[in-house]
């Protein structure tokens, strides 16, 4: 019999390949605003910019900055940092380059498969992530991940960022499972293995980048993978 019968998912980097998507719709925003020319480049803008966007979210996963003033400043602060003025309210360049994100849909490879699979041995597969809600429904419809899924629980609709214990605990209650049955599969430390581990759940960090991680006093995860395929071997 299965050790777990509930599986959570974070949505961005861990199925939904947002660098690429982000990438895509951000620069597509700024040619269609007139903004890409007074770049040097948008790839150096772009580093500059998911440098500046991790930092500030960082602020708002902890509650420390609204999401309006993250939304602009995230945009005002990467422009600065190359000398632009572009004549734009950063909010109206937010606006546009989310409305696009909306519509790009690549997802790490093995997505579709790894979770047919997991639908057809049973497992009741469910989503927790901190994205902003008018964004995360149109990627699961427009990518098709929206037939896997039982539940969809986004931070903003439920006031709790992870890693914080509330939105862990109405995961688990909403979905009527047990902590012992549930396993949270991400790639953020912080949010998905750390916010895991305090709960009390099991978890996969999904270490997309094989990046280095310093476990102190939480322990290594309950499991680690590199590849989505590789959940198949575990479960």
């Amino acid at each position: 019999m299965p050790k777990y019968k509930h599986l959570f998912f974070d949505l961005d980097n861990t199925l939904y390949d947002f660098e690429a998507n982000s990438y895509l719709a951000l620069e597509a925003a700024f040619v269609q605003l007139g903004i890409a020319p007074l770049l040097p480049s948008f790839e150096k803008y772009f580093e500059v910019y998911s440098r500046i966007n991790a930092d500030l979210w960082a602020l708002y996963r902890d509650q420390l900055m609204p999401k309006d003033v993250l939304r602009g400043k995230r945009h005002a602060d990467s422009l600065a940092h190359f000398g632009v003025l572009t004549g734009f309210d950063p909010l109206a360049i937010d606006d546009l380059y989310l409305q696009i994100m909306t519509t790009q849909t690549e997802l790490f490879p093995g997505t579709i498969e790894v979770l047919t699979h997991l639908r057809q041995k049973g497992y009741h597969l469910h989503i927790i992530t901190n994205g902003f809600k008018e964004v995360q429904h149109h990627k699961l419809v427009n990518t098709g991940l929206q037939k896997f899924f039982t539940d969809v629980y986004i931070s903003e609709d439920i006031k709790a960022p992870k890693p914080s214990r509330e939105i862990f605990e109405h995961a688990i209650k909403s979905s009527n499972a047990r902590k012992k049955e549930s396993l949270m599969i991400g790639d953020s430390w912080e949010s998905d293995i750390v916010g895991a581990k305090r709960f009390g759940i099991d978890q996969v960090f999904y270490r997309l980048n094989n990046e280095t991680v310093d476990y102190g006093t939480y322990g290594e995860p309950t499991y680690s993978i590199r590849k989505l395929e590789e959940l198949l071997q575990i479960l």
